[in-house]
């Protein structure tokens, strides 16, 4: 382990800046912060630090929790690549997956995603040759509608009055996209619902169907793989190990087994944090990145709470989709199995997205509405140097919080047999779905784990296991108070939870957390 990852490393009486949370957004943050010559100090409840970002070892392999596919990384001159390149100094290496970075699977019908907005265009009315006129639309919506972005979120981190001042002005043409449900967006261009079905097919990326989902959430998730997927090299814990030394050169660190009791307020000004052993360490800012609804629920004190009507907030707003992922590790390099860098979605052939998800969701012995599968080994071109001879992939699925909550406040790790059994019987299931498409690999699974909603979480902290935290619904952009300042002097949010889903929105909020806490716009700086 490196340095800051210590379990009792040296800590400092006073920091400019806390981080509750290792997740992309703090540690994002962090690392613009550490750049100005800021003292940062990232405190990590868990055993290993970055969130989403980070991975886990068992039996001889290693996954990747939370990332299986970036956009815009081999675009040189992209906003998410300039960012990365400068949270890192230009460490993170990122390998293109390719030409088809995503395959629908309809039945048995597919459809590939080809990188390249031609190609892309080009592939997709070779399926649907009578939709040419609607596909040319929607990708024009899918542009128009992250256009509008920019001025929307810059907005968040401007000064309270001048942003009141100018919000209907930089946000209104936002709100033309993100109002509107993706189905109604896109079934405005078209009757053709297999098409619909094709174009919809990454919700699993911001975790909403198409008749609840922000139709802007869908167009940025669409647009940020039009330039192709790309995977870390080294795989994603590259992210915190190239970070952590730009935090470190202005003497700041990241600590794990590090958990916050609650913000240190005085008079409604964050001056520091309370750790569960009782210290108290201090700092000129805190930044939460654990979340909206954890942090107004856990880490502040009531008398705030009821002050500010935080918990009116929360109420406002609902968690995503709680899922499932199954690990698997394999003998046989990527290449000796044949496994693809392309990510498989596979999708029930008889219904449509909502459909299925709702009949899921009613009954879970019904179809899966949407499983995914990810081959990471084949993706980073490292691995093989790191485990010759094995390979990984991970399946993920929706899954209910509710037919956990029998195992709430168990510990992990240690449930019962029942719990066990539930478990089984979903892999087996999944399992069913990976033999259907890659039957080669069929013997040659050597151990497989499903982590459930309570894994998450344990691990996330999220009250419902949740993957995204909020939901992308159309409601959901529209609370003023997703923003970076909070009404307690000095205490800001950043994460997911500001911006939008994902590794990328998580990336992007810590520039707008840092740029509303120095008054410096990092936007302009760094892009």
């Amino acid at each position: 382990m490196i340095q800051s990852y210590k379990k009792n490393p040296q800590i400092d009486d006073h920091y400019h800046s806390i981080l509750i949370g290792s997740g992309m957004g703090s540690l994002s943050a962090a690392a613009i912060l550490a750049k100005e010559g800021h003292k940062v100090l990232v405190l990590e409840r868990h055993y290993t630090a970055g969130g989403y970002t980070h991975i886990f070892k068992r039996k001889g392999f290693e996954w990747d929790v939370g990332i299986h596919y970036i956009g815009d990384m081999q675009r040189p001159k992209s906003a998410m690549k300039k960012l990365f390149d400068y949270v890192t100094n230009g460490q993170l290496k990122w390998a293109d997956m390719g030409e088809v970075y995503d395959r629908i699977i309809i039945g048995d019908r597919s459809y590939d995603l080809v990188k390249g907005l031609k190609n892309f265009k080009e592939k997709l009315i070779s399926y649907f040759p009578e939709e040419e006129q609607a596909i040319d639309k929607y990708i024009n919506l899918v542009f128009s509608a992250n256009k509008t972005a920019g001025k929307f979120y810059m907005n968040k981190a401007l000064p309270p009055f001048i942003s009141k001042l100018t919000y209907k002005w930089m946000s209104n043409p936002f709100f033309k996209y993100a109002d509107r449900t993706t189905y109604e967006v896109i079934s405005s261009l078209t009757k053709n619902e297999e098409l619909i079905k094709v174009l919809t097919g990454q919700y699993g990326d911001y975790g909403l169907p198409p008749k609840q989902s922000s139709f802007f959430m869908h167009a940025t998730v669409a647009k940020h793989y039009f330039g192709g997927g790309s995977f870390p090299v080294g795989g994603s814990s590259q992210i915190v190990k190239t970070i952590d030394p730009v935090i470190e050169k202005a003497g700041g660190t990241i600590i794990i087994n590090a958990e916050v009791k609650n913000v240190h307020i005085i008079n409604n000004k964050a001056i520091g944090v309370e750790m569960t052993d009782g210290r108290i360490i201090n700092s000129d800012h805190v930044i939460s990145g654990a979340g909206l609804q954890t942090t107004y629920e856990k880490l502040l004190p009531e008398e705030i709470i009821i002050q500010h009507k935080l918990d009116d907030q929360v109420n406002k707003v609902n968690p995503s989709a709680s899922h499932a992922c199954l690990y698997i590790g394999l003998e046989g390099s990527p290449e000796e199995l044949k496994l693809p860098k392309t990510n498989l979605w596979i999708y029930p052939e008889s219904t449509d997205h909502d459909t299925s998800v709702k009949n899921y969701l009613e009954n879970i012995d019904s179809e899966f509405p949407v499983v995914y599968v990810s081959f990471p080994a084949a993706k980073d071109p490292d691995w093989i140097n790191r485990y010759p001879g094995k390979s990984t992939i991970d399946i993920i699925t929706l899954l209910p919080y509710d037919i956990f909550k029998a195992w709430e406040g168990s510990k992990w790790m240690k449930r019962d047999e029942a719990y066990k059994e539930l478990k089984e019987k979903i892999s087996k299931r999944l399992l069913e779905k990976l033999y259907e498409q890659l039957p080669q690999v069929k013997g040659k699974i050597v151990h497989y784990e499903l982590s459930s909603p309570l894994t998450t979480q344990h691990f996330m902290n999220y009250s419902k296991g949740e993957i995204y935290g909020l939901d992308h619904s159309p409601g959901r952009f529209r609370q003023k108070f997703l923003v970076p300042r909070t009404p307690v002097k000095n205490f800001y949010l950043t994460g997911q939870d500001i911006v939008t889903a994902g590794v990328g929105g998580a990336l992007f909020s810590g520039l707008l957390t840092v740029s509303a806490l120095t008054g410096k716009n990092f936007m302009k700086k760094i892009i």
